[in-house]
């Protein structure tokens, strides 16, 4: 198949890339940014613009695209607060464009997008389901939650086939230790590992939450199993929708800095510092819906993602 991926030289779109084209697919490359080093060879062409660029388009109409990954925006909770503008420009109204150019060329890829749990929004005490109401309390979740409904009304309207897939915070890097997270990700596995690396004591963002340590509890998904999860939604029988993609095991902060301190040896000392504005006490996803749609399971726990994180920050 054609595989068109925004957001290629990220995190996400990298490890999604690299494995279509391991698995025989034809791959488009979007990014504003070049390719990094470790993802140069995995493309078959590579556009250097953003999703909604008119070179961009010129490029999806020669290409033909069977599918769009479509993993391009803006990602951070804590930013999007006092830069919303940002947010909603980048992650809604590109997103618009970039559909409206599809319908207007009749043209009707499968859309594969990244959404978030942020859609979620406040702490929920059970793991959410794709029916659990959804209350985004930040700009980025905001952002997240109105392309879902956009795409929604697409298909009512337009025929637009698209999955959503809600990430229960992305981390671990390539099994194999080809690609990961570039320095200064703001996730807590590669805060952490990067403090390490640096000799550093870590700052936790909080210690007063209403979980059983005092701080945030999280789903954390592999990276790898989120590639996954999109290779097997290129199979038409997957319907339309919404779809969590997360373990259903919470870990609080706590935990993850445990893991960290088991992998790498060190010892890790730890401050608290204050919440981060936007961020829910707990977040854990029930992701039935997707293994029993696609038979899709995760096949990583978080000492797994902690140590391909940790071999890939040894590399780079």
């Amino acid at each position: 198949m054609k595989i068109a991926i925004t957001g290629a030289a990220g995190f996400i779109g990298g490890q999604i890339m690299m494995d279509m084209r391991a698995a025989g697919h034809e791959v488009l490359a979007i990014d504003p940014r070049p390719l990094p080093p470790q993802l140069r060879g995995h493309a078959n062409r590579a556009v250097e613009r953003r999703a909604a660029d008119q070179g961009t388009f010129a490029s999806l109409i020669q290409f033909e695209p069977d599918a769009l990954v479509h993993c391009g925006g803006t990602s951070l909770v804590g930013p999007s607060m006092t830069n919303p503008s940002e947010y909603y420009h980048n992650n809604v109204i590109e997103t618009i464009n970039m559909l409206d150019f599809l319908v207007q060329k009749k043209m009707r890829p499968r859309i594969m997008f990244s959404s978030s749990a942020s859609v979620y929004g406040r702490s929920v005490k059970w793991a959410c389901k794709e029916d659990t109401t959804l209350l985004p309390v930040s700009p980025y979740g905001e952002s997240k939650f109105m392309v879902e409904k956009v795409l929604a009304s697409y298909r009512r309207a337009y025929d637009l086939d698209y999955v959503s897939f809600r990430f229960f915070n992305a981390c671990g890097a390539d099994p194999q230790g080809r690609h990961g997270q570039e320095p200064g990700a703001t996730h807590i596995i590669a805060r952490v590992l990067e403090n390490v690396k640096k000799g550093q004591p870590f700052v936790c963002n909080g210690n007063d939450y209403e979980t059983p340590d005092g701080t945030c509890i999280r789903d954390y998904v592999h990276v790898a199993d989120i590639s996954q999860a999109h290779q097997l939604a290129l199979n038409a029988a997957v319907p339309a929708g919404a779809y969590n993609l997360g373990t259903e095991q919470g870990h609080s902060n706590l935990e993850v800095l445990d893991r960290a301190r088991l992998v790498t040896g060190d010892p890790i000392p730890l401050t608290f510092g204050p919440r981060r504005a936007g961020d829910p006490d707990s977040l854990t996803a029930n992701s039935n819906l997707f293994k029993s749609t696609a038979g899709w399971q995760p096949r990583y726990n978080l000492e797994d993602m902690v140590r391909h994180a940790w071999n890939w920050y040894n590399r780079v």
